[in-house]
């Protein structure tokens, strides 16, 4: 009778080979597609020395203004496609509703009317935002 107990015993050892074969492969996608993954409006960003924002306010809302003057805001549908005025205020107005903490920060081409930013920024502030950020690049020295 022993004998047929020994033989019976419970496998206690888990086998972790293949969640290490699927974590590995997880781990190549995500490298993969996190580059594919950044969308935005190419802008040509006007230098100057800035401190960047602290790390722990919520991610801004990005409004840009490229060198045609026509506005993109970073959140909502179709980020790539220009947004009217009328669009630009609803939805920083909803994201204001929301989330009233969010920052919320205007990004103008170096070669556009600067008329045309201060009309983003005075859009954004008709939406109810009470600040409103400029994005710079730090120049290169």
């Amino acid at each position: 009778m022993s004998r047929q107990k020994k033989s019976r015993r419970p496998m206690a050892e888990i086998n972790v080979v293949p969640y290490i074969d699927v974590m590995l492969v997880l781990l190549v996608i995500f490298m993969i597609t996190a580059p594919l993954l950044t969308q935005g409006v190419k802008v040509d960003l006007p230098q100057a020395e800035s401190e960047p924002l602290p790390a722990e306010v919520d991610d801004p809302v990005v409004v840009s203004v490229n060198s045609q003057g026509e506005m993109f805001i970073d959140v909502g549908e179709a980020k790539e496609q220009p947004v009217d005025p009328e669009t630009l205020v609803t939805r920083i107005a909803a994201i204001i509703s929301y989330k009233p903490k969010t920052p919320i920060m205007v990004k103008g081409d170096r070669n556009v009317d600067y008329g045309r930013v201060v009309e983003a920024m005075v859009l954004i502030q008709q939406a109810g935002v009470p600040n409103v950020g400029l994005i710079t690049e730090n120049p290169e020295r």
